[in-house]
């Protein structure tokens, strides 16, 4: 994408002005976006270096749970395992955070105190997004003071999709006023937004209504998290940096389980947005079963043989 400089203020004065920008951002080449995600997807890495890998991806994991079934006894063994991933193993880096409904956040701040690991907790009426604006920015207000220290809205893609781009923006902008100090990653639903056009739209409308994190999914749309829709975040957060001057994070969700794709997702990282999105500050695995994943492959790299899931699932 060959980018242009704008200005900020130009760009979200008005719903003319925010629409103007955004159907002013060039168009995705469907065809040259998704050769270039496979042709990273092949890429090989070294013993040493894959190591390294797996240890970056369980540093990046949000741990989540997020059924109707959740209760504060599996909220806390989540805990558990997000501070110490593999108990048989030495050295294993602790996850980024755990992610859970609004109702169950202040268990798990209780149980991760002192522990260095973010509290997540999804609201504005996870997973649809459908509800008066009030009772969003109450759900948000709930998870703040139960003491989460990360927010995960989603947009309403209902409004975006009907060409209402201010609605979106304005909702974005007062959902990271409520938040406070808590960091906000929106979720665009990436699966329900039908073209890669409407994802680079999207990904840049989050950005200018100051999302720290833009994040795919939900988990519950299909297809979730994808590499050719994660370039395209990635080219949206490297491209504000070059022009906003501010780092901002991407969070790919849903459907990634196992260490291949984990790494695969890093090299884009590296490739696309560039290493120093290589941190979970700036990068996030919202995922269960990829841990357990992580953790086996870990094992196999040390010990030489195939660790089975007994020895590291704690779901």
């Amino acid at each position: 994408m060959a980018w242009t400089p704008f200005d900020l203020d130009d760009a979200v004065r008005d719903d003319r002005s925010l629409r103007r920008f955004l159907h002013g951002l060039p168009g995705v080449d469907q065809v040259g976006l998704e050769q270039r995600a496979a042709g990273l997807g092949t890429r090989s890495i070294k013993k040493n270096s894959k190591m390294q890998a797996i240890d970056t991806a369980i540093s990046m994991v949000d741990l989540t749970t997020l059924e109707g079934a959740d209760t504060e006894g599996k909220v806390r063994a989540l805990c558990a395992k997000a501070r110490r991933p593999d108990p048989g193993q030495d050295g294993v880096p602790r996850v980024a955070a755990v992610c859970v409904y609004s109702d169950l956040a202040a268990t798990a701040v209780a149980e991760l105190d002192g522990s260095g690991i973010h509290v997540a907790s999804v609201a504005t009426s996870f997973p649809s997004g459908r509800a008066a604006r009030a009772v969003k920015l109450a759900d948000v207000e709930h998870a703040v003071a139960a003491g989460a220290d990360e927010i995960d809205m989603v947009i309403d893609r209902g409004a975006f999709l009907a060409g209402r781009y201010g609605q979106v923006f304005d909702e974005i902008k007062a959902v990271k006023a409520t938040c406070g100090s808590a960091h906000l990653k929106v979720i665009l639903e990436t699966g329900e937004l039908a073209t890669y056009d409407n994802v680079r739209r999207a990904s840049w409308l989050a950005l200018l209504a100051g999302g720290d994190f833009i994040k795919t999914s939900t988990g519950k749309v299909s297809p979730a998290a994808t590499l050719p829709v994660t370039h395209l975040m990635l080219q949206a957060v490297r491209d504000w940096r070059d022009t906003i001057g501010e780092l901002r994070g991407v969070k790919p969700a849903g459907g990634i389980r196992n260490t291949k794709d984990a790494i695969r997702y890093l090299v884009a990282v590296h490739e696309v947005a560039g290493p120093e999105w290589l941190t979970p500050d700036l990068f996030r695995f919202g995922a269960s079963s990829l841990l357990n994943d992580l953790l086996m492959q870990r094992r196999t790299q040390l010990e030489g043989h195939y660790s089975g899931p007994d020895y590291v699932a704690v779901d």
